[in-house]
């Protein structure tokens, strides 16, 4: 399966036009067409605000069926809810491809770090 012909689906299920897509996800339209047609892959990180935006689980991206066993349903997040859009969300995304790139041990100490800042 094309990952492109999946998003399409969903998003035309939905009634949602590549636009509205791009709006939610901060990605132009043009690229959106570009992924749905095949000529562009998306990374793991675009796929997320995709979904997101869909909002579906990811693995609905790739898999049409009923809960793949082991997987839970996870609910989308709330309009309320700190990082599910906006300028919020494309800080966390930022924040989570930085955290990526540090070693485990760099990480930990900057989690320790934040913890002690926040209970102060």
């Amino acid at each position: 399966m094309v990952i492109g012909n999946r998003l399409k689906e969903l998003r035309e299920s939905k009634n949602l036009s590549q636009g509205d897509i791009g709006k939610r996800t901060g990605l132009l339209r043009c690229y959106i067409s570009r992924v749905e047609n095949g000529h562009t892959v998306p990374a793991i990180e675009t796929l997320e605000k995709m979904a997101r935006s869909l909002e579906v689980p990811m693995y609905r991206l790739f898999h049409a069926g009923e809960v793949p066993a082991g997987l839970s349903k996870a609910k989308p997040p709330k309009d309320d809810e700190f990082g599910s859009r906006g300028a919020q969300a494309d800080y966390l995304s930022k924040l989570r491809r930085l955290l990526a790139k540090m070693e485990p041990g760099d990480q930990k100490l900057l989690l320790h770090m934040a913890q002690k800042v926040a209970r102060d």
